[in-house]
Parts: structure tokens; sequence; C-alpha cells
């Protein structure tokens, strides 16, 4: 399946805010500017990403794929808008799933629900998680071909190798 940029990026977005919370406004317009979400940011709009993120954090660990679509229904539900087809950033056509001039957490929440239901009934409710490194726990998506991802990186996934082998030769 060929994953579009689009959604890929604001799925990368919202991870990073996740694992590393947005310090300023600056710091939220510069990461948002990242994925060409160039919305001017009011200081309400730190709070309310701020409330996204949280909201993103009870998907990502939602005990039942059931429960995590009901919870991204609700966040789809809040960002409802007519489908627009635009190349506002000269990357190509695209699909926005958000009205114009609309606040920039309104749009971010508005894109990532929507990138986040595209990638899960394309690939798998499970594609989502938390890294499987106890002292980490980061969480991420899973972009990978097989969809068994159980780190947010490879140096996760290095550093519990290198432990579960120092194990096995301590015996």
């Amino acid at each position: 399946m060929q994953e579009n940029h689009y959604y890929v990026d604001t799925l990368r977005l919202v991870t990073d805010l996740t694992n590393t919370p947005v310090t300023d406004l600056a710091d939220l317009r510069e990461r948002c500017a990242r994925i060409r979400l160039d919305i001017p940011a009011r200081p309400r709009d730190l709070a309310e990403v701020r409330a996204l993120v949280g909201r993103w954090v009870e998907i990502v660990d939602a005990a039942s794929e059931e429960r995590r679509v009901a919870l991204l229904n609700a966040l789809l539900a809040e960002a409802a808008a007519y489908p627009r087809i635009t190349d506002h950033d000269g990357t190509g056509w695209h699909l926005h799933y958000r009205d114009d001039d609309v606040p920039l957490a309104a749009a971010l929440r508005a894109v990532v629900s929507v990138a986040a239901a595209q990638h899960l009934t394309a690939t798998g409710m499970h594609r989502l998680g938390r890294c499987a490194l106890p002292e980490c726990r980061f969480v991420f998506v899973d972009f990978s071909r097989g969809g068994r991802q159980r780190y947010c990186s490879r140096v996760c996934a290095n550093r519990d190798a290198v432990r579960r082998h120092r194990r096995k030769t301590a015996r």
C-alpha cells in the first residue's frame, strides 16, 4: 500500500507533539510548518493542541479496536467539513478535510483525525502503540511493511536487543 505523504507527515507530527510536548507558540508554529500547516497560531491554540495530544494518547492507549474507533470517530465528528481539493502549497493536488480559515488547533485536529482514520483503516487498527522498552514508552505509529513494530525507534530496539543478549550470555 502506498502511503500518502500528507498523512504520514501529519501522523509523525502528532507523534512528535506527544513524545516531545510543545513548549510555546513559536515551537507549535515551527512544527506545524514542517507539514505545511502554515496557519497563524493564537495563544488559545497552544492549550487546544495540548488537549488534542491528550486525546491522541487515549486513542493510542485504547484497550480494544472498538474503543480506538469510537475515540477516533468522536475526533472525526468534531472536524467534520466538506473535503476540498487544493494545491495551496504547490506540492500537487490533494484533499483537505477542513474548512478554510479555521484556527490552527482546529486544522490540526482535522488533519490528525483524517490521517489516523486513513492509515488505520488501510493498514489495521493495531498500527498505534507504545515503545516496548519499559523505560521509554514513547508512542509510535507503525508504518512498517509487516505491521509488527514494537519500538518507537531503532535506538530503543537495539538497546533492548543488547539487554536481552547480555542477559542470555551472562547465564
